[in-house]
């Protein structure tokens, strides 16, 4: 597949990988980007429209990111953390879901569009939803709520260059 735009979850922890190697390898080489699949699964939308439905997909796989370090570190920053990156070598997964895709391998810095993270404001809810994130996916209304509360916050945009200021003042 051609170059194509990928949403790579993350954490603040994998940021600071990002930050100190140049590049970042993706759990399980999985991303999420507008596929084929997720283009045929909605009725209306535009380019931009779905690209951010693939980045919502990523924003919630990285709730389940920051459920694994807080098993490891209870202080870990409640921070749902997305990159955007435009990168070659995508294998589309429509098995697991519309939006998935599976990387080739590491994403270098330099082909890395944006960063978007949390505000601390979201804190308290992505702690929430982290919790309820598996709940939600099987269908519990309350924990879908819950789920709803942490998405109501927008990540914020960072370009790449601003990514050690960024990571400074966490």
């Amino acid at each position: 597949m051609n170059e194509l735009r990928v949403y790579i979850p993350a954490t603040v922890a994998m940021l600071r990988e990002l930050n100190a190697d140049g590049e970042l390898a993706a759990i399980t080489g999985t991303a999420f980007a507008l596929t084929p699949a997720l283009r045929e699964s909605y009725a209306t939308g535009g380019e931009e429209e779905l690209e951010y439905v693939a980045m919502l997909d990523a924003a919630k796989a990285s709730l389940r990111l920051l459920g694994t370090e807080l098993t490891t570190d209870p202080d870990v920053p409640m921070r749902r953390a997305v990159i955007a990156a435009d990168v070659d070598g995508v294998e589309l997964r429509p098995d697991l879901d519309h939006s998935v895709v599976k990387l080739a391998g590491p994403v270098p810095l330099k082909v890395i569009a944006s960063v978007h993270l949390d505000t601390e404001e979201a804190a308290v809810a992505v702690r929430a939803a982290v919790a309820a994130v598996d709940a939600a996916d099987m269908g519990d209304p309350d924990a879908e709520f819950v789920l709803g509360d942490a998405e109501d916050h927008e990540l914020a945009w960072y370009a790449p260059q601003e990514l050690p200021f960024l990571l400074e003042l966490l």
